[in-house]
C-alpha cells in the first residue's frame, strides 16, 4: 500500500513567516518526482518555486491560488510507493533535501505524469471527482444564466492574476483573447476600463461601510511597510545634501564607452565612488547591535541598489562591491535588475546589504530624504543629472548638475564624518581624477 506523506509549506528563510499561492504546478492525480517544483508562491521578498521532497502521486492540494498560507501549513499530500499493480511510478520516495524553496538540478526536467487509466487511483483523488448531475439539474431551463466556471482559469502569468486580484476582477468572468482563450493582461485592463454598473441606492450605514478602497498591507508592500517603520522607530537618522557638477563624470563615462567593450553605466561609476568613499569613512559601512550595545563595522561592502519593478520597489544586493571595477559593477547591476523585473530574485539576493545607493533621479526628481534600509547605517541618494546654470572657473556656464543626499544613522558617526563622506563623493563626481588618486 502506498504511504501518504504530507508536505507542508517550508521555512523559506530570511525570517519569512507566510507566502501566497500564485500558481499550482501540479494537479491531484499527477505523478511527481523527488524535488520537482509543485507550486509557485510569492513571499514578501520574491517569487519562489517550491519543490516537493517526495516522489509519488499527488492525492490532495491545500489552498487555492491567491490564498496566503503560514509556514508549516499543509501544501499537498503524496502517495509514496507503487502498489501491487504498479500503477504508481515514483522515481524515488524522498530526497532528504532540507534546503527548501530550491530544488536539485534535475528537478526542472522532471515530467508530470498521471496514474495510468484503469489503475487503482488513491482514494482522495477519487473522492474529488465531480458527482453526476441530478435529473432536476439536467432539466434546467436553457435560458438560465450560466454560473461562473468552477474549473481552472486560463491564466499563465502571475502578474495578470495579481493585477486582477488587486482590482477585484473575477478572472472566471473574463473571456481571454489569447490562444485557446488564454487571459492576457490586456483583457484585465479592458475590464478595468469597462463602464461601472449603475449603483443601487443603499442606506447611509451600508454606504459608509463599502465606500473607499482598502489595500491589504501584505506581501512585498507589507514587508516594505514593516521595514521602513522599523527604521523610523529604531534609527535616529539625519540627512545632508550637496549639489555637484557632474559634467566631467559624464564626459569620462562617454570616453570609456567610446573605446568599445561593455558599456559602463552611471550607476556603476557612482557605486565605484561609493566604495572608495566607504574605504575612507568605514563608520558608514556598519550596523548597530542593540543587544550588545555595540557598533559593528563591516569588512566588506555589500551594496544594495533600489530597483523599481511591477511588484514594487526592491533592493537587490551586489556582493563584495569594493572588489569590483566599473565594468563588473555594470554587468551585475544589469543582471540583478533583469532578474528583479522578472520576479525571480531569490531571498539571498535581497538581504545582507551594508550600504544602499538609491538613484531616484530616474523618476525625474532632483532630491529626496531617503529612509535608511534597516539595519544599515546610511544611504546615498542621487537625483537626476540635468543641465543648470553653474559658476565654472569664475564664469556662468551651463553644466550637468546633480543633487546628492546622504541619510545616516547618527549613532554611528557625527556630522563631520557624514559631511566628509558626502564631500568626497561630490569631489569625485566633479573631478574623477580625485578617485584615481585614491586608488
Amino acid at each position: 500500500m502506498p504511504q501518504v506523506m504530507e508536505f507542508k509549506l517550508p521555512d523559506l528563510g530570511e525570517g519569512l513567516t507566510e507566502a501566497e499561492i500564485v500558481r499550482w504546478l501540479v494537479a491531484v492525480g499527477d505523478v511527481v518526482a523527488v524535488d520537482q517544483p509543485v507550486v509557485e508562491v510569492e513571499t514578501a521578498k520574491a517569487m519562489v518555486e517550491v519543490p516537493c521532497p517526495y516522489g509519488g502521486v499527488v492525492t490532495a492540494r491545500f489552498g487555492e491560488e491567491g490564498t496566503e498560507l503560514p509556514v508549516g501549513a499543509p501544501l499537498i499530500t503524496v502517495a509514496v510507493g507503487a502498489g501491487a499493480d504498479g500503477a504508481v511510478e515514483p522515481e524515488d520516495s524522498g530526497s532528504g533535501n532540507v534546503l527548501v524553496g530550491y530544488g536539485t538540478d534535475h528537478s526542472r526536467t522532471a515530467r508530470r505524469r498521471r496514474v495510468r487509466p484503469g489503475s487503482a487511483a488513491p482514494a482522495v483523488a477519487a473522492a474529488s471527482a465531480p458527482a453526476p448531475l441530478a435529473p432536476a439539474a439536467a432539466q434546467a431551463p436553457a435560458q438560465a444564466p450560466a454560473p461562473l466556471s468552477a474549473g481552472p482559469v486560463a491564466v499563465i502569468s502571475p502578474l495578470v492574476r495579481k493585477l486582477a486580484r488587486d482590482h477585484g476582477i473575477d478572472l472566471r468572468a473574463l473571456h481571454g483573447s489569447g490562444p485557446e482563450g488564454l487571459i492576457l493582461r490586456a483583457d484585465v485592463e479592458a475590464a478595468l476600463r469597462a463602464p461601472e454598473p449603475v449603483a443601487v441606492p443603499v442606506s447611509a450605514p451600508v454606504a459608509a461601510a463599502v465606500s473607499g478602497e482598502r489595500i491589504a498591507l501584505k506581501g512585498l508592500r507589507g514587508a516594505v511597510a514593516e521595514k521602513l517603520s522599523r527604521s523610523r522607530r529604531e534609527i535616529p537618522d539625519a540627512t545632508c545634501w550637496v549639489d555637484a557638477d557632474a559634467t566631467e563624470l559624464m564626459a569620462a563615462r562617454a570616453a570609456m564607452n567610446a573605446v568599445g567593450g561593455p558599456k559602463i553605466s552611471v550607476l556603476a561609476l557612482l557605486a565605484r565612488i561609493c566604495t572608495a568613499a566607504l574605504a575612507k569613512y568605514p563608520e558608514l559601512n556598519s550596523t548597530v547591535d542593540l543587544a550588545a550595545n555595540e557598533i559593528v563595522r563591516l569588512p566588506s561592502v555589500h551594496l544594495g541598489f533600489a530597483a523599481q519593478t511591477e511588484r514594487g520597489l526592491v533592493v537587490p544586493v551586489v556582493r563584495d562591491a569594493q572588489a569590483r571595477g566599473a565594468e563588473s559593477l555594470s554587468a551585475e547591476f544589469a543582471r540583478l535588475t533583469e532578474v528583479a523585473r522578472a520576479g525571480k530574485l531569490a531571498p539571498a539576493d535581497l538581504t545582507g546589504g551594508t550600504f544602499t545607493l538609491n538613484n531616484y533621479g530616474v523618476f525625474g526628481v532632483d532630491g529626496s530624504t531617503p529612509i535608511i534600509n534597516h539595519p544599515e547605517a546610511a544611504m546615498l541618494g542621487v537625483g537626476r543629472i540635468v543641465a543648470k546654470p553653474w559658476v565654472h572657473q569664475g564664469e556662468l556656464a551651463v553644466r550637468q548638475v546633480v543633487q546628492l543626499s546622504l541619510t545616516f544613522d547618527h549613532r554611528v558617526c557625527d556630522g563631520g564624518t557624514a559631511g566628509g563622506f558626502l564631500r568626497y563623493v561630490a569631489d569625485c563626481v566633479e573631478s574623477p581624477a580625485v578617485l584615481l588618486r585614491s586608488l
